[in-house]
């Protein structure tokens, strides 16, 4: 049996799972979701509203140690870096399931601008109650991915308390193990992070964690700077107090050029103007939350969508095309000889599906090419689970990540590199990248696959591979998902 998600590999139906609510991860590859924090204050579900103003009570205690001051490394360490979760297979790692966590330079941003963005907290006017990701509107370096790690470490007990519950219920003995847990709870009477023993599913010596679907979402939070910025003139003219937004409107005006006959005020002008004002008057900030909070079944309807995207790129249709790659080529039977021969043949074998085996339609959604990179390293990924080559995802050996190096062996090692044809850089990578690559990683064997979607991205891809004199290469492989036309409509 091929495997890939967490049903595969524990044995047991979807439906389970599906019952319980949780999401059914990949145990080859973290897959690109992540938990909203706004959704747990956005649910009708008690539990999960606790867990919000649990993170508000994490966030309060921050605060009044900042405003206390004499804030040490060791206090900064101890109360703001966290390690990635890993074990949830989320996130933004593309190979396997390690990721950076929260490091230093997060803690230091957050810990000196405490004051500043939580300045309400617990005694809000504008909005109905402070939020953690309100700290991505600011310019201090914290970003989505932080506030991800963050509310994941900070709901960890009840993650663990999930799966814990699930897997007593559902698995059997031998597919779970006792395990200590750190940093599970705050204790703040010693003001300490404390670790805990659950009884949690186990596989490659490392337990996993199970996420309710339902908290899950994808590219930005509800609350983010984007739509802050996008958002700007309703925000505005939802400002109740008067005198303020007639001070910010001409703030705002000023910030602009004046406009000529030869020059009109364009987006980017705009884009800078916006984001002059907000600077000036970050209370702009509380009115567009205000104006999220406004809206929270937008926020589930946004995670619902995002999560059956997700699952019908990496899930559904990943499983189309194994079991495509299992009748109709001999993907996984190709034996272990030498990595270079497997990886090219391979690709060939993805190739031959993708064109010829309705294996295209993995790359489209609702009509329309994903044509994302990330999307395309990630789908690889999932299919070569079975070969026991070591895989490793944009290894970095000095000269910057390659999207795969495949090696059984030092002495055995090929780089694959996944392209667009629409990547504005392709002629650049094809004349420098690998050929940079391999002497870093002391190999001459690469592989470059090249996905184009239409006739135009196809000409453009075989002109550079002409003036390049590349066009003969076994080792440069085009892939066409463009649409195709169904067999039984061809007359």
């Amino acid at each position: 049996m091929i495997k890939i998600y967490f049903t595969d590999f524990f044995q047991i139906e979807k439906e389970v799972l599906e019952k319980y609510g949780c999401f059914n991860i990949s145990l080859i590859n973290d897959l690109p979701l992540f938990i909203d924090p706004f959704l747990l204050f956005g649910s009708k579900n008690q539990e999960y509203q606790k867990l919000h103003s649990d993170i508000l009570k994490y966030l309060a205690f921050l605060k009044e140690k900042s405003e206390e001051g004499n804030l040490n490394t060791g206090d900064i360490s101890a109360w703001y870096l966290f390690p990635e979760v890993k074990q949830n297979w989320f996130g933004y790692s593309k190979f396997g399931n390690g990721g950076s966590g929260l490091g230093p330079k997060f803690a230091s941003s957050m810990s000196s601008s405490m004051k500043l963005i939580y300045e309400d907290l617990g005694s809000e006017v504008v909005t109905q109650t402070s939020h953690l990701e309100k700290a991505t509107l600011f310019e201090i370096g914290v970003g989505k991915d932080n506030i991800s790690d963050f509310t994941t470490n900070l709901i960890k007990e009840f993650l663990l308390n999930y799966t814990e519950k699930f897997a007593l219920e559902n698995l059997n003995e031998n597919q779970v193990k006792k395990v200590k847990v750190n940093k599970v709870y705050f204790d703040y009477a010693l003001e300490r992070w404390m670790p805990k023993e659950y009884t949690l599913p186990f596989i490659f010596d490392d337990y996993v964690i199970l996420t309710p679907r339902d908290l899950l979402t994808k590219d930005d939070n509800w609350i983010n700077g984007n739509d802050l910025r996008g958002d700007f003139y309703q925000v505005c003219s939802g400002i109740s107090n008067q005198q303020l937004r007639a001070e910010i409107n001409n703030f705002y005006r000023k910030k602009l050029p004046a406009p000529t006959e030869k020059k009109k005020i364009t987006n980017k002008d705009r884009a800078k103007a916006i984001q002059a004002t907000i600077k000036q008057y970050p209370e702009i900030i509380n009115w567009y939350i205000k104006l999220k909070e406004e809206n929270k079944e937008g926020a589930k309807n946004i995670s619902k969508k995002n999560v059956e995207e997700i699952e019908s790129i990496f899930i559904n249709r990943i499983i189309e095309l194994v079991e495509n790659l299992v009748n109709e080529t001999k993907f996984y039977d190709i034996p272990p000889d030498f990595s270079y021969k497997a990886s090219l043949d391979r690709v060939n074998f993805l190739k031959q599906v993708i064109e010829n085996n309705d294996g295209y339609r993995l790359f489209y959604i609702n009509g329309v090419p994903i044509k994302r990179e990330d999307d395309l390293q990630i789908i690889y990924r999932l299919t070569w689970f079975a070969s026991n080559y070591d895989v490793n995802r944009e290894t970095n050996n000095g000269r910057g990540p390659v999207d795969y190096a495949i090696s059984k062996g030092a002495k055995d090692k090929t780089l694959v590199e996944f392209k667009l044809a629409s990547n504005s850089k392709l002629q650049q990578n094809l004349e420098n990248q690998v050929e940079v690559y391999e002497k870093a990683n002391n190999t001459t064997s690469s592989i470059k696959v090249i996905l184009y979607f239409d006739s135009t991205e196809y000409a453009k891809i075989t002109r550079i591979l002409n003036d390049l004199k590349l066009n003969d290469k076994e080792n440069i492989v085009l892939i066409d998902a463009g649409r195709k036309i169904s067999a039984s409509n061809v007359k």
